[in-house]
């Protein structure tokens, strides 16, 4: 269903009513296209303290497609920026944090529309508690800075030892790609929460999926969909998993991407064992994406809604990775992508049996990465999506809907491609050192933190 308030207030009649009744004023979002794949305009590095990251930050930055500059540019003043980069990887101490105001205060109002400010931290030092409190303020620094920076603009913050091992990272962070992804802390590298295995770069950063195969359950409709078509874009050849019941709309969506549907119910006993059989040379990525909805309040909630709910979107996940692993067919250098929810961080009323299962898979994530790293070299994260756009939240009642595209720092829902393009980014052969993370998709949505 369409945004008919964006649209409106994209109008000047609609701009001047919103801004009279003091009403949320959403930008509509740069996302990626084949026509236009990188931001406008330049770069700006800036540095607060001494930056441990020089030389390799400097040419990772220089390879996102965006021009490089250690001031605004005096032609691009009026049009504004494309991305702020600021290194506070040096910052210890509260002196430290005077730097990061003095660093962004003159040059927040340059950047443009849609554009993004990323913040590079290092690891909290548990020997210094200084360092430890200056670099912690640096999440609620770059969080407050994206709820109140406006017009689609995004602010991140990376923690990280090496840039190099950020590359992949910061390419999406400072991309159209991670149009609805903003308030997020990102650990890379020696600061992740488990050991990260080295990056792979890519033979082509258009195609890092070349020659991988990527299965991706639920992928015959929406979010699952999505996926499906923005890792076929990225070079993989995708198995669309989805029930018997839909295997016309599986097989429709495989052969508009050259891949190949696998009609199974995921919740069956043996679908481990029936995936890694129709698989015999292996599997690359697997985007655990299938999930259902049961809202009713607890206690009008009978058994079979808490039951069904849990089946689909937990124990199946838990299943069939265990099952893959055991196997062997999820190969080394292999990604687990999941689908958990901002319902199972944040809660939602009416889905305890939704909220559980996805807080769940979060657990899952942060318990099993460290192990399936050590035991298989496979990384495993989670996207946890907000409000997003599709059949399911059109069917909302309006009032409700409408909370629900507002209540984010973009005020607006997302599309099942924001989604997708940061799934992508977690399955990308470079991002090795991102690994038990649960990622949120949610415009840094106002519910939870």
């Amino acid at each position: 269903m369409a945004d008919r308030y964006l649209s409106f207030t994209g109008t000047a009649p609609g701009r001047f009513l919103s801004r009279r009744l003091g009403l949320p004023q959403p930008a509509a979002l740069r996302r990626w296209s084949p026509q236009r794949p990188s931001l406008d305009g330049a770069l700006l590095r800036l540095t607060a303290g001494k930056s441990g990251l020089d030389p390799d930050l400097a040419s990772v930055l220089s390879r996102t497609g965006l021009e490089v500059a250690e001031a605004v540019p005096a032609p691009a003043g009026a049009l504004g920026v494309a991305a702020v980069v600021l290194d506070a990887s040096g910052v210890r101490d509260v002196d430290g944090l005077g730097e990061v105001h003095a660093a962004l205060h003159p040059v927040v109002r340059s950047v443009a529309a849609s554009g993004r400010v990323v913040v590079l931290g290092a690891p909290l030092d548990a020997g210094d508690h200084h360092q430890a409190a200056a670099q912690q303020a640096l999440e609620g620094f770059t969080r407050s800075l994206g709820k109140e920076i406006g017009r689609g603009r995004t602010v991140n913050l990376v923690r990280l030892t090496d840039a190099s091992a950020a590359e992949s990272t910061l390419r999406f962070l400072l991309s159209p790609r991670s149009a609805y992804v903003s308030g997020q802390v990102i650990h890379v590298g020696a600061d992740a929460p488990t050991a990260p295995t080295a990056p792979t770069a890519p033979g082509d950063w258009d195609r890092p999926l070349a020659g991988r195969t990527a299965l991706v359950t639920g992928g015959a409709r929406g979010i699952g969909e999505a996926v499906a078509e923005t890792l076929a874009r990225d070079g993989a050849h995708v198995v669309v998993l989805d029930v018997p019941a839909a295997e016309a709309d599986a097989r429709r969506v495989a052969e508009r991407l050259g891949g190949t549907a696998l009609p199974l119910d995921i919740t069956a006993a043996d679908a481990g064992e029936r995936i890694a059989a129709a698989l015999p040379d292996g599997l690359d990525v697997l985007i655990h994406n299938a999930g259902i909805t049961r809202d009713r309040r607890l206690v009008n909630m009978p058994a079979e809604r808490w039951g069904s709910v849990l089946e689909v979107n937990l124990a199946s996940v838990l299943r069939t990775t265990d099952a893959l692993l055991a196997s062997g067919a999820l190969r080394r250098g292999g990604r687990i992508v999941a689908t958990a929810s901002i319902a199972g961080l944040a809660g939602n009323a009416g889905q305890t049996n939704y909220g559980a299962s996805k807080a769940g898979v979060a657990g899952m994530v942060r318990a099993l990465a460290p192990r399936a790293l050590a035991e298989h070299g496979v990384t495993v994260n989670a996207v946890a999506p907000g409000f997003i756009e599709t059949k399911m939240t059109a069917a909302v009642p309006l009032f409700i809907r409408e909370a629900g595209r507002r209540m984010n720092s973009l005020a607006q829902g997302g599309l099942p491609v924001d989604v997708a393009e940061t799934t992508a980014w977690l399955a990308h052969p470079a991002s090795g050192a991102v690994n038990g993370q649960v990622v949120r998709v949610c415009g840094q949505s106002l519910l939870g933190a």
